[in-house]
């Protein structure tokens, strides 16, 4: 049995802005395949939807509220976004 861990080399470059819903034109399914963390104003943080790390934001769920279409309602925080790969 070989060892599939996967080196920086295989790994895909990291997204300015990156979201978890497929539907979002900033969906990049290969990123998805490896564990990544997101780093917002040196916090590490777990519940990060959408984020841009050139404009300094990310998109967190809005407690349990949802919108219209059933989907976690979204509210935006604006800081420092480092991510990388865990």
């Amino acid at each position: 049995m070989t060892d599939q861990t996967p080196t920086p080399d295989t790994r895909p470059t990291l997204p300015d802005r990156h979201s978890i819903d497929v539907r979002s034109p900033h969906h990049v399914a290969a990123v998805f395949e490896h564990d990544i963390g997101i780093r917002f104003n040196d916090k590490e943080r777990f519940d990060v939807s959408v984020y841009c790390i050139s404009e300094g934001w990310v998109k967190v769920p809005s407690g349990k509220t949802l919108d219209r279409k059933g989907q976690p309602l979204l509210i935006q925080l604006k800081g420092r976004v480092e991510v990388f790969y865990k």
